[in-house]
């Protein structure tokens, strides 16, 4: 089957869940995880009408992003993976945007080289990030840790001076967050994980209004669909479209 028409079917598919949901299919955003596969495959994807695309490593972006910026400029870059500090600095010339801030850290590392960097150029931009969050309480998964959502109240209140702290930063855009849902064998098991993570921004919003909160980035190729049921606005789809990793 081509990349083309998997493409069309996991449309089909978010189409279908979004009306499930009663929801609109177009405040969905599709992002294509092009993570392992080569430019002249992510090229194809592209023709066939991808516009999101989403990289794990920025190693491995940097090797492939340039080129098929410079061919296909109105693509949008999104980083999905774990940022380690010190490559922070590729990352913002590399991407559009950052899902996966994952500290305050971090967050201050990437608004310090922004400023580095608008001082330099005499640009103004401000960079979308997402805020990622451990909810499920998985030791393997990145992000902030609040496992159980708002119901673990001295995780939220710790949680809630760093994010104060990041929205004050005058060079990240906070646009809502992120969460990466336990391997299941039934995807309706990972739901409590995207609800959880929807009642977080739900109260971040009420406590941080300055902020947007828009976005809800979760769900892959096995769950996005209970993601979409969940609130979803952006799902990272890489084997539904490539099939499988290569390496």
């Amino acid at each position: 089957m081509s990349i083309a028409s998997r493409l069309d079917q996991v449309r089909e598919r978010i189409a279908r869940a979004a009306i499930r949901a009663q929801r609109d299919p177009a405040a969905i955003t599709l992002v294509a995880v092009t993570k392992t596969h080569p430019p002249e495959v992510i090229a194809e994807a592209i023709a066939a009408g991808a516009r999101d695309l989403g990289e794990n490593r920025v190693q491995e972006a940097a090797l492939k992003i340039p080129s098929l910026a410079a061919a296909y400029p109105d693509a949008r870059w999104h980083l999905i993976g774990h940022l380690q500090r010190n490559k922070a600095k590729t990352a913002i010339e590399l991407f559009d945007s950052i899902h996966s801030v994952d500290s305050l850290r971090l967050a201050e590392t990437l608004n310090r080289l922004l400023q580095e960097r608008a001082a330099g150029e005499g640009a103004t931009r401000r960079l979308p990030v997402l805020l990622q969050v451990n909810v499920s309480g998985e030791a393997s998964k990145e992000g902030f840790d609040l496992p159980g959502g708002i119901a673990n109240r001295a995780g939220l209140e710790a949680l809630l001076p760093e994010v104060e702290r990041i929205l004050a930063l005058p060079r990240l855009e906070v646009r809502g967050l992120m969460t990466i849902a336990p391997i299941v064998a039934d995807p309706e098991q990972a739901r409590p994980v995207f609800r959880a993570l929807r009642e977080l921004r739900d109260e971040l919003a009420r406590r941080f209004p300055q902020a947007a909160w828009a976005e809800l980035s979760m769900g892959m190729t096995d769950d996005f669909e209970a993601a979409i049921a969940e609130g979803a606005t952006i799902v990272r789809v890489g084997r539904a479209i490539f099939g499988e990793r290569v390496g």
